[in-house]
């Protein structure tokens, strides 16, 4: 008898206890935020945190604060929201850099695990573009002049092992063309270079792209993301062009540091949703490149960079690792 007694205690201390945690998850999520929120923002552009920041300042009366944190491929940035307080105050503005990072093995983090996913804020297609030198005006007629022309075109891109390169490098692995990559600072001097006719192709950000385009000193042929572009409407997509495995989306999205309460991980996914669903948030975020995201909650967006991950493990087994490590890049 006093084994059952006993039994029956210690579930029911256990039955307390959850109650317990569960009160105080509520009761925390209740009370969030009660002090400044960080977006520390790594490699990518602070623009759209900043767009994002603003409006849930409004809404929530407490500082919201975008913080730079450059450097290292984002492990600067990843750090800061790995080691920080799990309670929803300091976020990452994750990028597929981090996807990208990550596939190529070169991340000093679990995205899925040291993490908890929270919102994807928008996404962003790249725009494949080439100089006027070029006398391609599809994906089809660039290839079959890559082909007649091997070595003769080059390719920019931001940096080595960014995104640009492997969407150069996986152009060249499907298409059967001898592309040569040619690694610049930023995405900004790797447009500059396709402009000045130092480079002839380059995979760059739709908006970067569009105001090149309308200027007539680049030639848009198509774009990377499954959908055509809100931005370039005009374009075909990669696949549409031909190549139904070249799926490269950008995108960006907010993620807290792991074991973060459910419930302030769940207020969080749906303020950012109500802010990017709102039509000046989304024509301020279109101005700036990014296009409106799908609206999906905590776990849908976990399921979206899990996929986003095994996408960019494919490109990067497909195109290889010897690739990607600038032993072929010139300098």
């Amino acid at each position: 008898m006093g084994k059952i007694r006993t039994a029956v205690s210690t579930a029911s201390l256990a039955f307390m206890l959850f109650s317990l945690s569960v009160g105080s998850a509520a009761v925390l999520a209740q009370s969030f935020p009660n002090h400044v929120i960080k977006i520390i923002v790594g490699p990518s552009p602070d623009v759209f945190s900043r767009i994002i920041a603003e409006r849930l300042q409004q809404v929530w009366g407490h500082p919201v604060i975008v913080e730079p944190r450059p450097g290292a491929g984002g492990k600067i940035a990843a750090t800061a929201v790995q080691t920080a307080a799990p309670d929803g105050h300091t976020l990452l503005f994750a990028t597929p850099t981090y996807s990208l990072n990550t596939a190529m093995k070169l991340a000093s983090y679990d995205l899925l695990k040291d993490f908890e996913p929270v919102a994807i804020t928008g996404l962003i297609a790249y725009a494949l573009v080439v100089n006027p030198s070029v006398p391609a005006k599809s994906v089809a007629e660039l290839v079959a002049y890559a082909k007649a022309n091997p070595g003769k075109l080059n390719c920019a891109s931001a940096g080595i092992g960014t995104v640009p390169h492997v969407a150069c490098e996986y152009l060249n692995s499907i298409a059967g063309t001898n592309i040569i990559h040619v690694p610049f600072r930023d995405v900004n001097s790797g447009m500059m270079a396709t402009v000045s006719n130092v480079t002839q192709i380059f995979f760059g950000v739709a908006t970067n792209a569009k105001s090149q385009i309308e200027a007539g000193v680049l030639r848009g042929l198509a774009v990377s993301t499954p959908q055509r572009s809100l931005l370039l409407p005009e374009l075909p997509t990669m696949m549409e062009s031909g190549y139904p495995t070249f799926n490269m989306p950008g995108w960006g999205g907010l993620l807290a540091t792991a074991a973060t309460p459910p419930d302030i991980v769940a207020k969080l996914n749906q303020e950012v949703q109500r802010a990017v669903e709102r039509p000046d948030v989304q024509q301020r975020l279109l101005a700036a490149g990014m296009e409106p995201p799908p609206t999906l909650g905590p776990n849908e967006v976990r399921d979206f960079i899990a996929k986003d991950i095994a996408r960019w493990t494919q490109f990067v087994d497909a195109v290889g690792m010897e690739k990607l490590d600038g032993e072929n890049a010139k300098p």
